[in-house]
């Protein structure tokens, strides 16, 4: 089938966190370091610059606006008068970057902490899904993760959905009454699990699909970005890819969101690369949306 695309917003480094919220696009842009807000008619706004560079937002039940500031490993919260503080410090819980990130209707943040010095040719290793309640208090929620990255939680919010992008799956939780996460499962192994290289590029080229940014429909279906394929795909609560998008001029893709006014606004964030980005180039991302049939879930 035909399939149209248009432009949110271009020129940006590398693009991460989508989120549609209060009938407004959210992104940040990673290594420029900037979170930004789109409006229907296409403006955008630039809310806060975060020097530690930035990536998964999400808001609080008071709509207080989080966002992961990525080399310091903190929360940044930004009330809506615009003033910005500190909200949690995972600093003493990981050594690396820390990443994407889901905020459930409890107001717990889940981030994933990206496990070994990726921009720096570390070899890949497994790191921790983190979690900050809403008072601030951190914890390890999981551990022993590929590249834990993009979250979500299903809408009766009992099971949580993280990709494990150098593992190529999507491993699954239930999350009790109390925030614990137990019954580790996986629910979509793309191909065989890989065997580990000595560098996190090299990995990446083993994997049939690389789980980046998800969202989730109110089919509890997930709509991953493949970052190996440069895709989207639809994946079942069963594990199976049920429908796929193909990256709009072959661009890569890494993060995904539903949202718009009927929720069926699927954006994709394209970009010539994370390794190009993080080495400086710039102006190359961009935000691009196309529709869906099957609507945002509720809790997204």
């Amino acid at each position: 089938m035909s399939r149209t695309f248009h432009t949110l917003v271009d020129g940006g480094d590398y693009f991460e966190g989508l989120r549609w919220h209060n009938g407004r696009w959210y992104a940040a842009d990673a290594f420029g370091g900037i979170v930004l807000s789109i409006d229907p008619e296409g403006r955008r706004t630039d809310l806060m610059k975060v020097d530690a560079l930035c990536s998964g937002i999400g808001w609080l039940p008071d709509d207080s606006l989080l966002v992961v500031s990525i080399k310091d490993r903190r929360l940044l919260r930004r009330t809506a008068d615009g003033e910005v503080s500190y909200h949690a410090d995972f600093s003493e819980l990981c050594e690396y970057w820390i990443n994407d990130m889901f905020v459930d209707t409890a107001g717990r943040a889940w981030v994933g902490s990206m496990g070994f010095d990726i921009v720096n040719g570390a070899a890949p290793a497994t790191g921790d899904l983190l979690c900050a309640e809403a008072d601030g208090s951190v914890r390890v929620a999981a551990s022993g993760l590929w590249f834990p990255n993009g979250v979500v939680v299903t809408g009766d919010g009992r099971t949580l959905i993280v990709a494990e992008t150098f593992a190529g799956r999507l491993t699954a939780f239930t999350i009790a009454a109390d925030g614990t996460l137990s019954d580790r499962r996986v629910l979509a192994q793309f191909g065989p699990e890989p065997v580990p290289t000595a560098s996190a590029a090299e990995m990446l080229t083993t994997l049939e699909l690389a789980p980046d940014g998800l969202t989730i429909d109110r089919e509890d279906h997930v709509w991953v970005a493949d970052a190996a394929n440069r895709r989207c795909v639809r994946v079942s609560p069963d594990g199976k890819v049920t429908d796929e998008i193909a990256a709009p001029g072959g661009t890569n893709l890494y993060s995904c969101a539903l949202g718009g006014a009927d929720g069926t606004e699927l954006v994709l964030a394209l970009a010539e690369g994370f390794f190009e980005a993080a080495q400086g180039v710039t102006g190359t991302a961009s935000l691009v949306a196309t529709r869906v049939d099957v609507p945002v879930a509720g809790n997204s």
